[in-house]
């Protein structure tokens, strides 16, 4: 029988943890040529999801439960646990139920077509529409300025096949944008639009930090085009400044005696340069840290317990 391992991260998700196990095991029985296990990674949770992955591993030997020493965030802790996967094939999904546990059944019929990857795209979401608004923002500009192809509304909700999971400790990233390794590797994927429906039980532990830190992330691993915007428009700037130099000088010979510049145009300028040399100080700034991270060489997380991996 075919292995397929389930990976979920999760962090204070008390009310959603044992319906959305329910959910997955019901999935699966009705998948009898395979078997499975079910990982629960969690980021170190301060309410009783801890408690209730332990008492849900020591009813079914399926559920394997990862407890991280810290919250090591939204990137590391997921990726860590992919790479503990063991299945055929792994599938990626979060504990909050927005990622529908019945997709696994067209995921695994995919998969079994061949495709090595099968992916979920979020059409439509039934979120607060502001946050899906700035979501779509944010995958049309990061298309827009990747030098690799990025996947409109992927989450990382899919199906990876083994031969796609065991490359993934090759990049030796410690730090990974996950949803970019997915076209920087390659394989022919397949694509599964579904709508993602609202969070039923508890609340979502994204905010603007969290959001704008993948968001950078993502910029960083797949495009030096801010930088090279620092140059570009530090030229035009400058050149700009030169024109308007050059106008007024002439500008004063002409009127000499009636042309008064003022102090505003100087304040204005003033200010306007260094908003931009701030900016773009900010950008190398995310570059540098991507950098720093990577020779740091530390571990994607520290495990303090593990159950029924043996």
């Amino acid at each position: 029988m075919k292995l397929i391992s389930i990976v979920s991260p999760c962090y204070n998700e008390v009310d959603c943890i044992e319906d959305f196990y329910r959910q997955v095991r019901s999935v699966m029985a009705s998948l009898p040529g395979y078997d499975y296990e079910h990982i629960f990674i969690d980021n170190n949770s301060t309410d009783g999801t801890i408690p209730a992955l332990r008492r849900l591993a020591g009813q079914d030997k399926k559920v394997k439960v990862i407890i991280n020493a810290r919250n090591f965030g939204q990137v590391r802790s997921p990726f860590h646990g992919v790479l503990q996967a063991k299945g055929d094939a792994v599938i990626g999904m979060c504990s909050d139920l927005q990622d529908p546990p019945e997709m696994i059944l067209a995921f695994v019929k995919k998969w079994e077509e061949g495709y090595k990857i099968v992916i979920g795209i979020k059409a439509k979401s039934k979120e607060n529409l502001l946050v899906f608004g700035v979501r779509k923002m944010f995958y049309n500009l990061i298309k827009l300025l990747s030098e690799t192809e990025q996947i409109k509304n992927f989450t990382g909700f899919g199906l990876f096949d083994r031969t796609f999971i065991d490359l993934l400790p090759q990049f030796g990233d410690p730090y990974p944008y996950f949803r970019g390794l997915i076209t920087e590797i390659g394989f022919e994927r397949a694509e599964i639009e579904y709508t993602q429906p609202k969070r039923k039980k508890g609340r979502t532990k994204n905010n603007f930090y969290t959001l704008y830190d993948l968001a950078m992330l993502g910029f960083v691993n797949h495009s030096k085009l801010p930088l090279r915007m620092a140059s570009f428009i530090g030229f035009v700037v400058a050149f700009a400044s030169l024109l308007v130099g050059i106008g007024y000088f002439i500008y004063k010979l002409i009127f000499w005696n009636s042309f008064q510049a003022g102090m505003a145009p100087i304040v204005i300028g003033l200010f306007f340069f260094a908003a931009v040399q701030l900016f773009f100080i900010g950008i190398i700034g995310e570059y540098i840290g991507a950098i720093y991270t990577q020779i740091k060489k530390r571990p994607l997380v520290v495990e303090k317990e593990r159950i029924n991996f043996d």
